[in-house]
């Protein structure tokens, strides 16, 4: 599954990992995590955040 890093602080989401402090499950692809979902270190939208080593996922 594809890491995604925030653009603002650099956080980067591992669904390996998911999210426990944004109640998102080991295992959950990016595309699965909430639009409301929020980077837990900075609180920058989803929108915020990019593929490693790709494009910007964007709001949807």
């Amino acid at each position: 599954m594809k890491k995604y890093r925030c653009t603002v602080c650099g956080y980067l989401y591992d669904p390996d990992r998911g999210d426990p402090v944004g109640y998102v499950e080991p295992g959950t692809p990016f595309e699965d995590v909430p639009a409301g979902w929020q980077c837990p270190k900075c609180h920058a939208p989803k929108s915020a955040f990019e593929e490693e080593g790709g494009d910007s996922v964007g709001a949807k």
